[in-house]
């Protein structure tokens, strides 16, 4: 009975103490919201191909509001908006947080994506973070332990995932990266600290083009900064929010997901965009209508089948990918 008594103390002191770490990891994620000066450096720093022609850095710079936009147990939707010179406002990245999250969809070339079960053993105590792209289509997924040591706080996992939007259009000598994403906490915001992997993949082998560091650096300025940016989503939100629960539901009702780069010579973010524009003007927001135009808008950008090796990007020009 002693022995029980104990191995059942024992549960639930474990439950508790990973309760608590959940918590506390759900602060750490939350820390990354708010208004944010925010720069972006990137740099290739060695290739293992002879004679390879390094490209030139990459820099830029922008305010973003990044804020929750969605909670539940174990789930945080982080959704962020650009904002340019104080009042054009941009629907940027999203990444949602699920704690010990066990299914992924995960990047395999060419905007094609496969899902993936994992076992409750392999995801104990992580976080999955799951990247979309300004569309809400799906990006890259990873999971891995938050880190709290020392007074450092930090999240890392590598994943594949497409060419990055700085050079989806103008390279066509590699086709997956290979993100090796590092989020630590920082005194003045956060930073997302990156060492990419271009990767030329080929049926069945890939090979490394050249290596690349990039720093995302994120300095929390005054919230009122970011004001035209709450302003706008509190006219637009419920557009998006049907158009992730779209999303949503495509990707759960399918094990592959393949997206076509145009459709009659537009883009998938092009033709959402301009179909949120019309609904933010409207008076009165009818969610089902809604849903089933954007599910008309994305439905034909779709396959749900894998494309033949032959339509691999390496030798195309980026716009034929």
């Amino acid at each position: 009975m002693k022995k029980i008594l104990l191995f059942s103390f024992t549960l639930i002191i474990s439950s508790l103490f990973a309760q608590t770490g959940q918590k506390k990891e759900e602060g750490f994620i939350k820390e990354m919201c708010g208004c944010y000066k925010v720069d972006f450096e990137y740099a290739e720093t060695f290739s293992p191909v002879k004679d390879y022609e390094f490209h030139d850095r990459y820099s830029a710079h922008g305010l973003e509001w990044i804020f929750v936009d969605e909670e539940a147990d174990g789930k945080i939707v982080i959704q962020h908006l650009l904002v340019i010179n104080d009042s054009i406002i941009i629907k940027h990245w999203r990444q949602d947080w699920l704690y010990e999250n066990t299914d992924l969809l995960t990047y395999q070339r060419n905007l094609e994506w496969q899902k993936d079960q994992l076992s409750s053993t392999d995801v104990s105590g992580t976080w999955t973070q799951k990247v979309y792209q300004v569309d809400d289509s799906p990006r890259y997924q990873g999971y891995a332990t938050w880190v709290n040591v020392d007074g450092k706080k930090y999240w890392e996992s590598q994943v594949y995932a497409p060419l990055p939007r700085r050079e989806f259009t103008k390279r066509s000598d590699y086709n997956v990266m290979l993100r090796n994403n590092k989020h630590k906490i920082t005194n003045f915001g956060h930073v997302h600290e990156l060492d990419n992997a271009k990767v030329v993949r080929t049926e069945g082998k890939d090979s490394i083009l050249a290596w690349e560091k990039g720093m995302n650096t994120y300095t929390k300025v005054d919230d009122n900064k970011c004001q035209p940016a709450i302003n706008w989503w509190k006219t637009n939100r419920q557009y998006w929010v049907d158009v992730r629960a779209t999303w949503e539901e495509i990707i759960a009702s399918n094990d592959y997901i393949n997206l076509k780069i145009k459709v009659d010579n537009k883009k998938l973010w092009e033709h959402l965009f301009a179909l949120g524009k019309e609904y933010a003007q409207k008076e009165i927001y009818n969610s089902k209508k809604a849903k089933k135009e954007i599910k008309e808008a994305i439905e034909p950008y779709l396959s749900h089948k894998p494309s033949p090796w032959t339509t691999a990007s390496v030798g195309k020009k980026p716009e034929e990918y």
